[in-house]
């Protein structure tokens, strides 16, 4: 049986905005709300949604680089809101992140030779020599050049910053790793190499994967399962395949019908472009909060909100009609 690597249990994460005036009050603004969610050891799950959705925010809260407003976040079994700090930082090294900018994540004062050990000093792994044979090694597994270390971030090209980005992050031997658009600013045939990387590492190490991006093209390449955000929630968690071949949830066949390709009449039918923007998560909709953009939306929907509820096997949805809507397809 598959182990629960990481676990999250009604995770939520506010933040009051506003307020700064005399008589203005602050306001919530419920960036993740009530997520549930497991990951299997050594899977790789995609998760996926428009801008503003929250993806990245539940990536820092899973990181623990921001702490949850509700509910509770389990690495291998432990609660990390509960453990002290010195074993706190202990587990940092287990779980590590890839950042979407291969600039800005990296310190532009570093040469990418400091910049990989930094990590290796601060959790002492070894004599001084130790560390500079790692640094090597991790490099050449990443495909970097020995010259490349010596080199300061804005004398690299952004892929080679995002292989410096990887090397750091398996250097102390990660469990899991999180990356959140890792190829989003890079060129295509960039993108290809470094997600080629990415599933190299992933089989080398038996790494588990949480993969954050906007392009589905790309998830339904890497992922073994997908979740589906919006407005702060999961909305849809299905099998790769099973999410591909048409999603059970109206928000998740506008995606797919959203998504570019080579032959523009090839878009599914029964599927129709998302219309409108993505509500303010400072007023969100009554009930089902897609259902000012949904087609299919019912007077259920205003007054009730859908849990996330089982589907098929599998395949979880949050949607009073799910199995309606997929009759009416047919």
């Amino acid at each position: 049986m598959s182990e629960i690597h990481v676990a999250l249990e009604g995770v939520g994460k506010t933040y009051h905005v506003g307020g700064g005036g005399m008589f203005a009050k602050a306001r919530p603004l419920y960036a993740v709300d009530d997520v549930n969610l497991t990951v299997m050891r050594g899977e790789t799950l995609g998760l996926v949604g428009e801008s503003g959705c929250g993806k990245s925010t539940l990536s820092r809260l899973i990181m623990h680089l921001e702490r949850p407003s509700t509910g509770r976040i389990a690495f291998e079994g432990t609660d990390l809101n509960a453990v002290p700090a010195n074993a706190l930082h202990a587990a940092r090294q287990k779980f590590q992140m890839v950042f979407q900018d291969p600039y800005a994540s990296l310190n532009a004062r570093m040469t990418a030779r400091r910049i990989l050990a930094e990590a290796l000093i601060n959790y002492r792994v070894g004599s001084r020599a130790a560390i500079a044979a790692r640094v090597e090694e991790i490099a050449a597994v990443c495909g970097l050049q020995p010259y490349h270390l010596d080199k300061y971030p804005h004398e690299l090209s952004g892929g080679q910053c995002q292989r410096i980005g990887l090397a750091r992050a398996i250097a102390l031997e990660p469990t899991l790793i999180v990356a959140d658009e890792p190829v989003s600013a890079l060129d295509v045939s960039i993108q290809a190499q470094i997600i080629n990387l990415i599933l190299d590492l992933q089989r080398q190490m038996g790494l588990t994967l949480i993969f954050v991006s906007h392009d589905l093209s790309v998830v339904a390449h890497i992922a073994d399962r997908v979740a589906v955000m919006y407005l702060g929630r999961i909305i849809e968690l299905a099998p790769v395949f099973d999410l591909f071949a048409g999603g059970a949830h109206p928000y998740t066949q506008m995606l797919l019908a959203a998504a570019p390709r080579p032959v523009p009449s090839a878009r599914r039918r029964g599927q129709a472009v998302a219309a409108g923007e993505l509500p303010s998560p400072l007023d969100p909709p009554s009930g089902c909060h897609f259902r000012p953009r949904c087609p299919f939306a019912r007077e259920r929907c205003t007054r009730e909100r859908p849990a996330l509820r089982p589907y098929r096997d599998g395949h979880t949805v949050a949607c009073h009609f799910a199995e309606d809507i997929a009759a009416e397809r047919t």
